[in-house]
């Protein structure tokens, strides 16, 4: 099976990503992890990112894609995949198709968790986690049971993402509208898309997802 999985920043991607990977032993493509690998490993694709990124440019969509491939080639037929932050434009939605079909893949799903705007940038802007350990908690959801004190390791340090402020999370919502939501029509034509309430506890989004993998 092959899926997308939609939404912006902080809704919850990740996490859901990372429930496949363990349940269901499926494998999450992400750009950002997939092009540091590449550079790191020195791939052909890599060493083109590399030349591009230290001489100050974006990486082409032509790169990014030639990086998928390259992990596509390496993965059992039989694997499952779910690509995370990719594809953000049409061109790479129109470049996936090829990249699948030229493997003998298709796309089964794609998934956009749904979020309230405001409810999401309070949920992004109150968390922190602690130094120590990295065990995640929130100004208002999730309290350490004794102030300032981790609950698992007991450390008193605590630490923010320098980005989880308004102004960034917000920033990068308007992004997401502007260039990632314009391709879900073109998935929508083809009968693929389901949505999930990315608002709802943790374990609801996942319980959502496994529902609409396995029917």
């Amino acid at each position: 099976m092959n899926i997308i999985l939609l939404g912006p920043p902080g809704a919850g991607k990740g996490t859901q990503a990372a429930r496949l990977v363990a349940e269901r032993g499926m494998v999450q493509l992400s750009t950002g992890d997939m092009l540091r690998a590449a550079v790191k490993a020195a791939t052909p694709v890599g060493l083109q990112a590399k030349a591009v990124m230290e001489s100050g440019g974006l990486v082409s969509d032509d790169i990014v894609s030639g990086i998928i491939g390259e992990e596509l080639d390496r993965l059992d037929a039989a694997t499952g995949v779910i690509f995370d932050g990719y594809p953000r434009t049409a061109a790479q939605a129109q470049a996936l198709d090829g990249l699948l079909s030229a493997r003998g893949r298709s796309l089964d799903y794609v998934a956009e968790l749904e979020v309230d705007e405001d409810a999401l940038v309070e949920r992004i802007v109150g968390r922190y986690t602690c130094a120590q350990c990295g065990a995640g908690y929130h100004d208002v959801f999730k309290l350490p049971k004794v102030a300032g004190v981790c609950d698992v390791c007991g450390s008193t340090a605590f630490k923010r993402r320098p980005d989880d402020n308004e102004e960034t999370v917000r920033t990068r919502m308007a992004e997401y509208r502007a260039k990632t939501a314009p391709i879900i029509p073109l998935y929508e034509a083809r009968g693929l898309v389901r949505r999930v309430d990315g608002m709802a506890d943790m374990n609801a989004v996942g319980a959502a997802i496994a529902g609409i993998l396995d029917a």
